[in-house]
């Protein structure tokens, strides 16, 4: 006997209500910024060695410190 479950369908799901469109694109676009998915895909487009997203992060902070030096002066 094969038990058949309710799949659960994972990712973003936007209704449209009469018919407004450009209001459920709108909805969608922020719902995909909020998530973070376009960073994910990026993110994932290429391998970066674990030293260089080191040096990166270094170099981040850096100018993180810089910056709030510089604000701090005026």
């Amino acid at each position: 006997m094969i038990k058949k479950t309710k799949r659960k369908s994972f990712g973003i799901k936007v209704t449209v209500d009469d018919g407004l469109f450009e209001k459920a694109l709108r909805t969608f676009r922020r719902k995909v910024d909020n998530s973070g998915l376009i960073k994910e895909l990026k993110e994932r487009e290429s391998y970066t060695k674990p030293s260089i997203e080191r040096k990166l992060a270094k170099n981040r902070a850096i100018k993180r410190w810089q910056k709030k030096q510089r604000l701090s002066r005026v």
